[in-house]
């Protein structure tokens, strides 16, 4: 159930951050640091959701019209298609680790440097 009760202050916290007005979202938004923050963001999340979707989408294309080769036997009863299809989860947390690394390295300290002005000037 959702209510409109602010969220209560952190523990030996006296005061709460002030709360910027909608302008200064907007004043913010059109600011380069904000510019930087979201191409640093859009750098690495693009390309890797395209090599990500490229790379389920030969996965999908080759279960569906290369059966001979998905079906070759590499050791026992391990095909081809069972080690795609696990790369997929594998993949899936490789990126998830690397995002992670990414945004506590380059885009958490943009972002903490923002909201901290903002929270500031409000």
């Amino acid at each position: 159930m959702a209510t409109d009760a602010r969220p209560p202050s952190k523990v030996g916290s006296e005061t709460s951050p002030a709360t910027p007005t909608t302008e200064a979202f907007v004043e913010v938004q059109k600011g380069a640091e904000f510019g930087e923050l979201r191409r640093s963001h859009r750098s690495f999340a693009f390309p890797l959701t395209i090599a990500f979707t490229a790379w389920y989408l030969l996965y999908v294309l080759l279960s569906n019209y290369a059966g001979g080769f998905m079906g070759t036997k590499l050791f026992g009863n391990i095909n081809v298609a069972l080690v795609f299809g696990v790369l997929q989860f594998v993949t899936t947390f490789a990126i998830a680790w690397l995002y992670s690394r990414h945004a506590a390295k380059k885009l958490d300290p943009k972002a903490e440097a923002i909201k901290s002005r903002m929270e500031a000037g409000a």
